[in-house]
């Protein structure tokens, strides 16, 4: 209400206001400062492979003992986007983001200095991590999603592809700078960099985003749903279901994008192919994220997701014969283009069926459970591999889950159809 009043009353506000309203000019420009500060904060998950080798040969640790930094880097990206969302939900996504600018500063320094792998680690498990990356993934979807209602799919698509724009941009660079210069005068050259241009970029966040109420386009049902009851469930049990959701659909997911480099070399074609087809795969999923965000703005989150989810499945299912190079070209650009869209559409999801004012906290516990999916699914297709010699069994792994997140999708489009036909009085029951 202040807002009407102060329109009321003072044309030089009147502009303003209209200025900082849903699907803006303002608005569009801000999508494109938020896609900048996610390919440049996102960057760590890419660095850190990119340095491994040489990290791994410098400190004489054993290849398990190097890959642990990008562990830890993964699981405080997840844990620190709950965190980092809920101070975007009460004082703005610009707190967040500052708090992240120095983070990424520090831990990047921090782990230039290093003098063991395991204060490296720590250095990505905590700064970059926990209290840097975070920082610039769920609070920016969030924040997009908030800003947009006729073209909420699209753009979250566009802020969303950040994170595999910075797969495509980081490692050359990273790996460029690492042979001119060294790992640790690059590590200190990234910290600076990332500090300075992420609080730069974040002071031009500052406007709060505007209250909208949730599109009644974007609905499976056609109507406005109930925020307070998503799904005719409670918010905590609607939450839940998602995560579950968002996990499993993430198992299926890392197995090609965790293991292909590995699959081509075990078919003999090499590690460059193999870094070929995952580069592929990273830039259809550009592709798909975008045109994922196009779909979702004509036929809702929850169809979408169980559009991208059933896709995935296909082409799990391709790789299954798939053994030869060309082959294994075309399946890995068709996945890239048929996953990509998928976790984008759990924010979508959650702006379309609960509450604004909680966005920032439960799409970053939303997309936590899609990052310890991508985490645990790497895992389970390498022990897969172990016990059977293939990575046939990964890839029925990757499906059985993909059938998980189908499943969970499908049951609540059904319960939100079943809602739509029914009385608010008996809906709430």
């Amino acid at each position: 209400m202040p807002l009407v009043r102060m329109s009321a009353t003072s044309p030089q506000t009147t502009k303003s206001v209209e200025q900082l309203r849903p699907d803006s000019p303002y608005a569009i420009r801000r999508l494109f400062v938020a896609l900048a500060l996610m390919t440049i904060g996102n960057g760590g998950m890419y660095a850190v492979v990119t340095v491994l080798p040489t990290v791994q040969a410098e400190f004489g640790t054993s290849r398990a003992d190097a890959s642990l930094p990008y562990t830890l880097l993964m699981i405080g990206f997840g844990l620190g986007g709950i965190l980092m969302g809920r101070l975007a939900d009460r004082f703005g996504v610009t707190v967040p983001l500052l708090v992240g600018a120095a983070s990424l500063g520090a831990g990047y320094v921090t782990a230039s200095w290093a003098g063991s792998v395991w204060t490296f680690a720590l250095a990505h498990g905590l700064f970059v991590g926990m209290l840097g990356s975070s920082a610039t993934f769920a609070p920016l979807i969030a924040d997009t999603s908030l800003w947009f209602v006729r073209r909420r799919g699209i753009a979250v698509g566009v802020c969303a592809s950040g994170n595999y724009l910075a797969g495509a941009v980081w490692p050359p660079v990273v790996q460029q700078l690492v042979a001119t210069h060294g790992w640790r005068p690059t590590y200190f050259g990234i910290g600076l960099f990332c500090a300075a241009s992420v609080a730069a970029l974040a002071l031009l966040m500052r406007p709060r985003p505007p209250l909208a109420a949730p599109a009644v386009l974007a609905s499976s049902s056609g109507a406005a749903p109930d925020v307070l009851r998503p799904f005719g469930l409670s918010p905590t049990a609607a939450t839940a279901l998602l995560c579950v959701a968002g996990l499993a659909c993430c198992v299926a997911m890392s197995m090609p994008q965790v293991h292909i480099v590995a699959l081509c070399t075990d078919l003999g074609f090499g590690t460059a192919r193999g870094a070929q087809m995952l580069s592929l795969m990273l830039a259809f999923g550009i592709a798909s994220r975008l045109l994922s965000g196009y779909i979702c703005d004509h036929i809702g989150g929850l169809r979408t997701l169980l559009l991208g989810s059933l896709l995935q499945g296909i082409a799990l299912l391709m790789y299954l014969p798939a053994d030869g190079l060309w082959s294994l070209y075309v399946v890995s650009a068709m996945f890239g283009l048929f996953q990509g869209g998928i976790v984008p559409a759990y924010a979508i999801i959650i702006r379309e069926h609960f509450a604004p004012g909680e966005a920032g906290a439960r799409v970053g516990t939303v997309l936590m459970f899609t990052l310890l999916g991508m985490a645990l699914g790497g895992w389970m297709s390498g022990k897969a591999y172990d016990l059977t010699g293939s990575y046939t069994a990964a890839f029925v792994n990757g499906i059985a889950w993909n059938l998980v997140n189908l499943a969970v999708a499908a049951w609540l489009l059904f319960r939100v159809r079943g809602l739509a036909g029914r009385s608010p009085a008996s809906a709430a029951r």
